[in-house]
């Protein structure tokens, strides 16, 4: 009794610490201080939650299942293009932490990679390959949305074209980067510029620093790509390079710690390096939605302090909510050439997707709303076919207990229900959502 108490108490001033304006109050340096806990504080209570771990150990799994179609799929476009061995040396410089074992590794997996055969394959098999690689991203895609409060993803014509473009152009990107930056560092000019003794410092640090600055590059661009979402191109390049520190770090302290276990081989004998292999992998994709989440505090700080909590709507609100959904659905139904989609609602309304998201599935489940192809939101059937008690009794009168037996109410409380209900009926009188359109428009009601 008395150690919760004093967490309790602990856990209100670190709150009041956190989230008041105690550093605040010393100008400048303070509001920096404060502003770096609350991100800290966030991310922290994120981890803490088990989400983020849970879907970092899912895509691990993924990645041991997809590993191998992924790479022959970059490997047979880079070798098209005659520049297939970068590809080794690229897994190698992700593995480099693990010391001989990545080096052991990446000759097991690329000696894996060069004996598929797509001729024995066949049509059948070659497209379960393909399928296994976009199913994979999928999987990172899903992760990423979870982070963005977005609950619904990409269509499938959609996913197989992006997903399709990254799995072969991404690979070639990069090594076309690298061997770009190999190339200036062999250049004369930069050779004399090394030799400079003021330059030269200067430029032999940038070029250690550039994996690092790809790796940063590359979560930048995962974190504006991935999320089913607009993000905000300097949102990502924050997660970038919070991702970018991360992994640098995880790497000197992975490499610090293969190097002084000696003993790991006579506990785990010959399963030391697989062992060693599922940690980092986890570590990697735990830093990889660390970056991502702190690009979405970055993008929404009003979502700092509450974090993940479920929303928590009054009946007012999910009735009030169901019909200003059908009005900006049915307004840009009306307007030719626009659209809305879940993101516009939730940009319109200030509300959170995910607390639109049960409402829509209702409205859709009840035939009230429609998805096109392009994702936009249209009316289930014409405005005027639609009464505003359709849309109320989504959230008002439709729903299930749980239970398969009716409720059994009191009498008095059957007759307040009816009596409710009908007062709401009334009020409405079989005005439809055409007419609630047609009173935002008229020029008394502008």
């Amino acid at each position: 009794m008395y150690n919760a108490r004093m967490l309790n108490r602990i856990r209100r001033r670190i709150d009041t610490l956190v989230w008041g304006d105690t550093l605040s109050r010393h100008g400048l340096p303070g509001r920096i201080v404060a502003s770096v806990l609350r991100y800290v504080y966030a991310v922290l209570r994120d981890v803490a939650t088990g989400q983020l771990t849970l879907r970092s150990m899912s895509l691990v799994y993924t990645t041991l299942l997809s590993v191998v179609p992924l790479l022959a799929l970059s490997f047979s476009v880079l070798k098209g293009l005659g520049i297939d061995q970068q590809l080794e040396s690229q897994l190698l410089t992700f593995l480099e932490p693990l010391g001989a074992q990545g080096e052991e590794i990446t000759a097991q997996v690329m000696s894996a990679v060069r004996k598929v055969n797509y001729g024995v394959l066949g049509s059948i098999g070659l497209a379960f390959f393909i399928y296994t690689a976009i199913s994979m991203v999928q999987k990172i895609e899903e992760s990423f949305n979870y982070v963005w409060y977005v609950t619904e993803s990409r269509s499938f014509a959609r996913r197989f074209t992006e997903y399709s473009l990254v799995l072969l152009f991404g690979p070639l990107l990069m090594v076309l980067s690298l061997g770009i930056l190999t190339s200036l560092q062999n250049d004369s000019l930069v050779q004399y510029l090394i030799a400079n003794d003021i330059v030269g410092p200067v430029i032999v640090t940038t070029s250690k620093l550039t994996p690092y600055l790809i790796i940063i590059a590359v979560f930048t661009f995962l974190y504006v790509f991935m999320p089913n979402t607009k993000v905000r191109p300097g949102a990502a390049l924050v997660g970038g390079i919070t991702g970018g520190v991360l992994w640098v770090t995880a790497s000197l302290v992975f490499t610090a710690f293969i190097a002084g276990s000696e003993n790991r081989d006579k506990v785990y004998a010959s399963f030391a390096v697989a062992i060693i292999a599922l940690i980092w992998l986890y570590l990697n994709w735990l830093i990889l939605l660390i970056g991502s989440q702190v690009a979405f505090y970055v993008q929404n700080p009003a979502y700092l302090r509450l974090g993940r909590r479920e929303p928590r709507l009054s009946c007012s609100m999910r009735e009030r909510l169901a019909l200003n959904i059908m009005f900006l659905v049915g307004r840009a139904f009306r307007m030719p050439g626009t659209g809305v989609n879940v993101h516009r609602l939730s940009d319109e309304l200030r509300i959170p997707s995910l607390t639109l998201a049960p409402i829509l599935d209702a409205l859709r489940g009840s035939g009230l709303l429609t998805v096109l192809e392009n994702e936009d939101l249209q009316p289930g059937r014409e405005p005027s076919r639609i009464t505003l008690n359709d849309i109320m009794s989504v959230v008002r009168v439709q729903g299930e207990t749980g239970s398969h037996h009716t409720p059994q109410w009191a009498p008095a409380v059957a007759e307040i229900g009816r009596l409710v209900d009908g007062s709401v009926g009334d009020a409405l009188s079989g005005k439809t959502l055409a007419e609630l359109l047609d009173a935002e428009d008229s020029p008394e009601t502008g």
